[in-house]
């Protein structure tokens, strides 16, 4: 049975999330938890209603003209975009909802000024992290990824606080007190992490390894889909990619839609998430292939051994 049938047969398996279409798309594969919807994001996104989705995290095309991009806009053009579906986001997104935005260092100070214009821009986060790669020589090179927290209502939307504690350095390990109350007592253990996260990117011998050339790392979507969404809820991602955050939500019992224009991705989120391991008759495997050509210590260790014997 081809992959399609079996789909359109189970139909009663994703009823819920379905349910958020006004149109539904013309490819997708689901079962009853996660949409895998191959189209153009803009398509999909016009097909859904108004406020029905809870958590929606972006991360864009880059469009600085890195090797693996296809396609390079204008500046112009490329903002102009981008503001388009932000837009068509925040349509669909609950009242309660939150909506994080990636970007390129390059274009984000103009989405920014855009959304903060028409939304409430709730946090301003700094993901950072070490790079093995080659490193700027005459500037400073680039270690981060910035994320915007965006809401509709910035006092109804969800926030998990529970979900994101750290311990508090003041209170649990320098067991300082505090003497601006009546009555003194030790600072909390606990606090809600702040906006500067440290965590390393996927690399090729890590498990979650998808041949995707910006994978995000599952602890990233993690921290975001625990801290603004709940259990059965419903997340989507309008550009998927390597389906990370759809596999993150799914393991945390949530509800998700993935969006994603490249076939080859495509294939990437319906083994990933466990839809099927057939497409259009090709079987589905996991075979890595390494995102850079830069040589490991391993290939050194073996040229050396290569060198020594010649």
């Amino acid at each position: 049975m081809s992959i399609e049938n079996k789909i359109y047969s189970e139909e009663q398996n994703i009823k819920d999330v379905k349910d958020v279409f006004t149109l539904l798309p013309q490819r997708y594969y689901g079962n009853e938890n996660t949409l895998v919807v191959h189209d153009d994001c803009l398509n999909v996104l016009k097909g859904i209603k108004d406020n029905s989705i809870d958590l929606i995290f972006a991360d864009p095309p880059y469009n600085i003209g890195k090797e693996f991009e296809k396609e390079i806009m204008k500046k112009e053009e490329y903002i102009k975009w981008c503001e388009t579906w932000i837009d068509e986001c925040m349509r669909i997104l609950k009242r309660s909802g939150t909506f994080y935005l990636m970007a390129a260092t390059q274009f984000m100070p103009y989405l920014d000024v855009y959304i903060s214009s028409k939304y409430f821009v709730r946090a301003r986060i700094i993901w950072y992290y070490d790079s093995s790669g080659v490193q700027a020589k005459r500037y400073f090179g680039s270690l981060y990824e910035p994320i915007l927290m965006v809401v509709k209502d910035k006092s109804k939307y969800i926030f998990n606080s529970d979900e994101v504690m750290v311990d508090a350095k003041t209170g649990k390990q320098r067991k300082l007190i505090d003497y601006r109350g009546k009555i003194p007592k030790r600072y909390s253990t606990k606090k809600v992490m702040g906006n500067v996260w440290y965590i390393p990117r996927v690399r090729y011998k890590m498990p979650e390894y998808e041949n995707h050339p910006t994978q995000k790392p599952e602890k990233l979507l993690d921290i975001i889909v625990r801290a603004s969404s709940k259990e059965n809820q419903i997340v989507l991602d309008p550009f998927a990619g390597s389906f990370t955050t759809c596999a993150v939500a799914n393991k945390l019992k949530r509800k998700c839609i993935g969006i994603e224009i490249n076939e080859e991705y495509v294939k990437i989120g319906i083994r990933r998430l466990g839809i099927s391991n057939v497409y259009n008759g090709e079987q589905l495997l996991k075979v890595k292939v390494k995102k850079t050509k830069n040589k490991s210590k391993k290939d050194h260790e073996h040229y050396s051994m290569l060198n020594s014997i010649l």
